[in-house]
């Protein structure tokens, strides 16, 4: 099997080297709605993972690649599955870098990417439930499941010593999956959930939800929303009742918006977001913010690494069409190879036109299992002088 597909592989390459391509790749984020602050340093790690390749001028016979930009929203569906439609059908995107937010991701997943056999990688869609998603075999992230995140974060609240906690979450598949696996995870590890309630996005006012959850008690508020919706108005509402103090912030929560409006306000709470210490993700933080994104927020290098695996794994195919490459994107992630970083898609790009193996470490050690799940890690943070710290790596 091993010859055959090594054959089909050679014969591929041989056909898509015939002449250089423009080739473009959506990327579908929430540049408006609850995580907008979050999405212009994302869609610039992919871009900048496009300028790089383009600039080697080694992928495909000297293709090109450039970005379509398109608007998920993060929440409405609808907005997000049309926008993915223009991408295939107007644009003529040959993969997809995104969607964002778990919800939209499945529902263009489901709508358009199937339908049209087309190739996503999420950076940030974290929904467990997208870990059973039909998708023949044209669904990957980079980022690891919330079943993961549940646990971790478990770990950090019992390890600082808070024995009982509330949850809000926003309501929606993201917050109702996270919520679920970190209460689950809270619970087996000895902790107690006081209460667990959903949100709203968008209310001007969270005094009454706030209000249900202080009457249940607990040491520590857990937020599961989005740092530039209802999260930070169930914070504020808590801090300006005394319900609570501290808080643990999942992936979500975390960027410069929750310290520009907090500060040392919320002194001591905790939280989770991707990151690995097998990993440097330097290189693209630092090309993120000279384009003037804020890269203080998650999924940046998660964002440069789903562009990346896409079009290394169209060099290991010889083909842009996403039915020829769609099978070479665990294999250009995963050992055995070559190890490469972020900043080298170069050397990567030699490698496999050359019939090498590479091992795709980028910026966030992607490792892909279990049919496009990101392995990943978690780093742990917290706020001191009002600032967001790296705390450990897990």
């Amino acid at each position: 099997m091993k010859k055959l597909l090594m054959a089909s592989a050679a014969g591929a390459l041989l056909a898509g080297a015939a002449s250089a391509e423009d080739i473009k790749l959506g990327v579908i984020l929430g540049f408006t709605g609850p995580i907008e602050s979050l999405t212009p340093a994302m869609a610039a790690g992919a871009e900048i993972a496009m300028e790089e390749v383009t600039k080697s001028g080694k992928l495909l016979d000297g293709s090109s690649v450039s970005a379509v930009r398109a608007d998920s929203t993060c929440v409405d569906s609808a907005a997000a599955t049309a926008a993915a439609e223009r991408l295939i059908t107007s644009d003529g995107v040959k993969g997809i870098m995104g969607a964002d937010c778990s919800g939209v991701t499945g529902a263009v997943l489901a709508n358009v990417a199937v339908p049209n056999g087309m190739v996503m990688i999420s950076p940030s869609a974290t929904s467990p439930a997208l870990s059973e998603a039909e998708d023949n075999g044209l669904f990957f992230r980079t980022a690891p499941s919330d079943a993961r995140q549940g646990q971790v974060l478990a770990n950090v609240l019992i390890e600082r010593g808070f024995q009982s906690a509330a949850i809000t979450y926003t309501n929606n598949d993201y917050g109702k999956g996270l919520a679920d696996s970190i209460e689950a995870a809270y619970k087996a590890a000895g902790g107690e959930i006081t209460a667990s309630s959903a949100h709203e996005d968008g209310k001007a006012d969270y005094s009454a939800e706030v209000a249900a959850l202080a009457s249940a008690g607990g040491d520590i508020l857990i937020v599961a929303g989005y740092v530039d919706q209802g999260g930070p108005g169930m914070i504020r509402a808590a801090l300006d009742t005394g319900a609570f103090d501290v808080f643990a912030l999942p992936d979500g929560m975390i960027g410069t918006a929750l310290e520009n409006t907090f500060g040392d306000e919320i002194e001591g709470s905790v939280g989770t977001l991707p990151g690995s210490e097998a990993a440097d993700p330097s290189f693209v933080l630092e090309a993120a913010a000279a384009t003037g994104a804020d890269a203080s927020g998650p999924y940046i290098g998660e964002s440069y690494d789903a562009a990346a695996l896409i079009m290394l794994a169209m060099q290991a195919a010889g083909s842009s069409d996403p039915a020829a490459y769609s099978a070479k994107i665990e294999d250009v992630a995963n050992a055995p190879g070559e190890p490469i970083a972020a900043g080298e898609l170069d050397k990567a790009l030699e490698i496999l036109a050359a019939g090498g193996d590479i091992d795709y470490v980028g910026a966030t050690a992607v490792e892909l299992i279990n049919g496009g799940e990101a392995a990943g890690g978690y780093r742990e943070i917290i706020i001191e002088g009002g600032k967001i710290t790296t705390a450990n790596f897990r």
